[in-house]
């Protein structure tokens, strides 16, 4: 599954937050529909903490491999480290797919 089109898709039709403290927060807060964090994050700690709070919430969660790549596809000239998806839009779908693929 092509996350980086996913979130490209809900940029695009609904709502996404980034950055590591944002997304944290959009988990915390139960907003946060699927997470897709970056495996290339320097040090690992900054992102460590992600799948263990989106297991905890029960929110999908995935790793990709280019943190540019992430930026690229919610339309940032800079890299994200991780991104949520707050409200899917066209990229519904898809995201409910991950749920039951879980």
């Amino acid at each position: 599954m092509d996350f980086y089109k996913i979130i490209e898709k809900a940029k695009k039709t609904g709502k996404v937050d980034k950055g590591t403290n944002e997304v944290t927060k959009a988990i915390e807060r139960g907003v946060a529909k699927l997470v897709v964090y970056a495996t290339d994050v320097n040090p690992k700690e900054i992102v460590a903490h992600l799948p263990l709070i989106c297991k905890e919430k029960n929110v999908p969660c995935h790793e990709v491999d280019s943190k540019q790549k992430l930026g690229l596809a919610i339309g940032i000239p800079v890299a994200a480290s991780a991104v949520a998806v707050i409200d899917a839009g066209e990229a519904d779908k898809e995201i409910a797919s991950l749920k039951k693929a879980k």
